[in-house]
């Protein structure tokens, strides 16, 4: 079952340390990039992905490919894509060895989330993590 309850989505927000976002935009009118930046300024450390702008940077970020070039430890990986385009990005993420997916307002699927939960991934869909942290009184991340 993917995360609905408050407490269980401010945990994972609480543990995670670095995001990747997904389908991040350069476009200041997508509303990709200005979730990483609310997610920046909270704290967090979010890395880019997007095939169509590998290689540019993001608020001050290099955009990757695809999550297996990342090389760091991904806690959450958050998808701005359509719900058709998640289940390859659920199957890189659990390849990677990521702790969390986050489907944001408007993307669910479910046979993506079941398939991520039997690899124990955690998950959470149809929302959006810079609408929960305020909502849910997340203190800023701090540390690494």
């Amino acid at each position: 079952m993917p995360l609905t309850a408050d407490e269980d989505i401010r945990a994972l927000l609480s543990e995670a340390r670095t995001i990747a976002l997904v389908g991040a935009s350069d476009r200041p009118d997508r509303p990709s990039y200005g979730v990483m930046k609310r997610l920046q300024d909270h704290g967090y450390r979010v890395i880019p992905v997007n095939p169509q702008i590998t290689g540019e940077h993001v608020h001050g970020e290099f955009v990757f490919r695809e999550l297996g070039q990342l090389g760091d430890p991904i806690d959450i990986v958050d998808i701005f894509r359509r719900s058709d385009a998640v289940g390859a990005i659920v199957d890189e993420a659990i390849a990677v060895g990521a702790k969390a997916i986050w489907m944001q307002l408007g993307v669910v699927n479910d046979e993506a989330a079941a398939r991520a939960e039997a690899a124990g991934l955690k998950v959470v869909m149809n929302r959006c993590p810079a609408i929960e942290i305020p909502r849910l009184g997340i203190a800023p991340v701090t540390g690494g």
